[in-house]
């Protein structure tokens, strides 16, 4: 049982520059020392919280996004009442580099650096191959957008606030039937990455359950001529196209996808939720779709605040893709630095079994919706998926609120 390991575990974590990222750009503080949680050199009660995300590689740019929902609730609220007493809350960076090689170093420069928890990351495949990493010193994580069931199942050290990928691809599946009365689906997934074929698998069961045919491609790590691909979906008379890639990925194929003239709408999982997919289908005919986690527009407060932020502190605006569209993903890791928040106050302590203890009973209502935990894997209990459609004029627009049985 998770929650009798849980109360016999504790620990320690490191910093990782923060790439491209502009560092913290909150009130709260960066780390660089080796200070242990619960202090500083300086004598300051400090409790540290790490920052476990892909700040360059394919997810960069959704890394970098996720990162600002946190460094901006650490700008809001820096500090945290630890047992009656208030801390400083720091962020503590390191880059897993969108790479399974790198996240398990990533994760260890963490854990040097002697943190309470983590949070992250953005990428199912860096938080599954990093995650053991946090179990053997006892540092409990808080998965943000990781939605792959492996990250979770068997760990007893993860958690998670999103929904997973069983529930996102049935979610796609029926959007698709529904809204397209589609029978035929293409499906094209990175080989031997575990986000994208674990979701082509979840779709491809829901789909083929309904009745639909499901054919399925896969393209080598670091490709870029998509157009087989595409001429394929086409030949074979698609009535959608399932790629829930890489943003990087995501880019080239919707772009060569306008060159050829596809017809057939895009559906994309959370990934595609970003504002350089934006860019790239800009000006095209392109129809694409993506389940996510946040719409702008769904909280007034949240949305003029988090604007205003990412156009005023330094860095952000870079790290946000150059514009201040809202990703779903950093409305996310705003209401993660929160839950966070909360586990460590009702721990009363900075010792990290006792905040994984006292996560199991967390609950949050958030910008994203009400947060709670289940008892078997800490998986976030969630039941809707917002479904978003491109303008193609930079922007995106709320389809539909859906769950599965819709």
């Amino acid at each position: 049982m998770k929650r009798i390991l849980a109360s016999a575990l504790s620990a320690a974590l490191l910093m990782g520059a923060l790439a491209g990222c502009g560092g913290n750009t909150g009130s709260g503080s960066v780390s660089g020392s080796n200070a242990s949680a619960g202090g500083s050199s300086s004598g300051e009660n400090v409790i540290k919280i790490g920052v476990f995300e892909p700040a360059t590689g394919d997810s960069a740019s959704g890394g970098k996004k996720e990162m600002l929902g946190m460094q901006y609730a650490n700008s809001l609220t820096p500090t945290v009442e630890v047992g009656g007493t208030e801390y400083t809350v720091e962020l503590v960076y390191a880059d897993n580099g969108s790479s399974t090689d790198k996240a398990p170093t990533a994760a260890s420069q963490l854990v040097s650096e002697g943190v309470s928890l983590v949070l992250g990351s953005y990428g199912s495949g860096v938080s599954i191959a990093g995650g053991p990493t946090f179990g053997s010193a006892g540092i409990p994580a808080i998965g943000v957008t990781c939605t792959n069931p492996n990250v979770t199942a068997g760990n007893d050290y993860y958690f998670r606030i999103c929904f997973l990928d069983p529930f996102q691809g049935t979610v796609l599946a029926n959007f698709a039937m529904d809204n397209f009365d589609a029978q035929v689906a293409y499906c094209l997934g990175e080989a031997g990455n575990e986000y994208d074929q674990g979701l082509i698998a979840y779709f491809t069961q829901a789909f083929e359950a309904a009745g639909g045919t499901v054919i399925t491609d896969s393209f080598p790590t670091n490709n870029s001529d998509f157009n087989t691909y595409l001429n394929k979906a086409k030949s074979e008379g698609a009535d959608v196209i399932f790629t829930p890639v890489s943003i990087a990925y995501a880019t080239q194929i919707l772009s060569q996808a306008a060159s050829l003239g596809i017809e057939s709408p895009f559906l994309g999982s959370d990934t595609l939720d970003d504002n350089m997919v934006l860019e790239a289908i800009s000006g095209t005919d392109i129809q694409l779709y993506v389940s996510t986690f946040y719409q702008e527009g769904g909280n007034a407060d949240f949305d003029a605040g988090i604007k205003e932020y990412i156009n005023t502190a330094e860095g952000a605006l870079d790290a946000n893709g150059g514009n201040d569209t809202i990703a779903a993903v950093s409305a996310m890791g705003y209401d993660a630095y929160y839950v966070a928040l909360e586990a460590i106050k009702a721990a009363g302590s900075t010792d990290p079994a006792a905040i994984k203890a006292a996560l199991w009973d967390v609950t949050y209502t958030g910008v994203t919706g009400d947060i709670a935990f289940d008892d078997v894997n800490g998986d976030a209990i969630r039941d809707t998926a917002y479904i978003k459609h491109s303008t193609n004029d930079g922007a995106w627009e709320l389809e539909t609120v859906q769950t599965v049985e819709q």
